[in-house]
């Protein structure tokens, strides 16, 4: 019996992502939008992290952030540049000094193993992870978006 995975959208993932790296715990993420309570995500909103229509907009389209807070999600379908603030706000990267956003691929992205395990999760599939070098205990990689990888 295969386990079903929550699809969510970029969006969703990042206020989700957003809402950890500014230190909310899996309880209370769950409470928060249980509660569907503005107050509890206070200390992440910011002027790009906005969670006002948030729980209406996952509830809209079908996205069940409790279920993808407790055992994980899959992004439906990843921007560049959506992917690159995913990343930031994931792993607390600078994708100034810590990566390589290109046309159609993200480059030098040094992440542990347990971060690309994470990484393989939640991808959308319109993305793939081109490569991967072991240097030690990282691992560079190399994403791309799926149909620009050559013959």
């Amino acid at each position: 019996m295969s386990v079903s995975i929550p699809k969510i959208s970029q969006h969703s993932a990042i206020l989700l992502e957003r809402a950890r790296r500014c230190g909310l715990s899996a309880e209370e993420l769950l409470q928060g939008v249980r509660e569907q309570s503005l107050q509890v995500f206070a200390p992440a909103q910011h002027e790009h992290y906005r969670y006002e229509e948030w729980f209406s907009y996952a509830e809209e389209h079908g996205e069940d952030l409790q279920k993808a807070i407790q055992e994980g999600y899959r992004i439906t379908f990843n921007t560049r540049n959506g992917l690159k603030i995913w990343l930031e706000q994931t792993f607390g990267l600078n994708s100034e000094t810590d990566f390589t956003v290109g046309e159609g691929m993200i480059e030098g992205l040094t992440l542990s193993e347990s971060q690309l395990k994470l990484l393989e999760q939640r991808l959308a599939v319109n993305w793939m992870i081109a490569d991967v070098k072991v240097e030690g205990t990282a691992v560079i990689v190399r994403l791309m978006l799926r149909g620009l990888q050559s013959s």
